[in-house]
């Protein structure tokens, strides 16, 4: 599964959020996602991509860029 398929599946589950409503330009308040939620989808990335996510990280606004993050994260962490 790649990073939009990892935050569709989650919001999907955990906010019922329809998966063709989570595109790059979403932003991630307007789905639903809160603090606490940002910070669950942050380690489900650490738990599913077995990546370590600093504690100083910015916090993405639109889906778009929690991909970039996440996929510049999981680039950096491989042999």
């Amino acid at each position: 599964m790649d990073s939009l398929g990892l935050i569709r599946q989650f919001l999907k589950d955990r906010l019922g959020v329809e998966p063709d409503r989570v595109t790059l330009e979403a932003p991630l308040a307007e789905l639903g996602v809160d603090s606490l939620m940002m910070l669950e989808l942050m380690f489900e990335f650490e738990d599913r991509f077995g990546i370590k996510l600093a504690t100083d990280l910015q916090t993405p606004k639109t889906v778009g860029e929690m991909i970039a993050l996440m996929d510049g994260l999981i680039a950096s962490q491989k042999p």
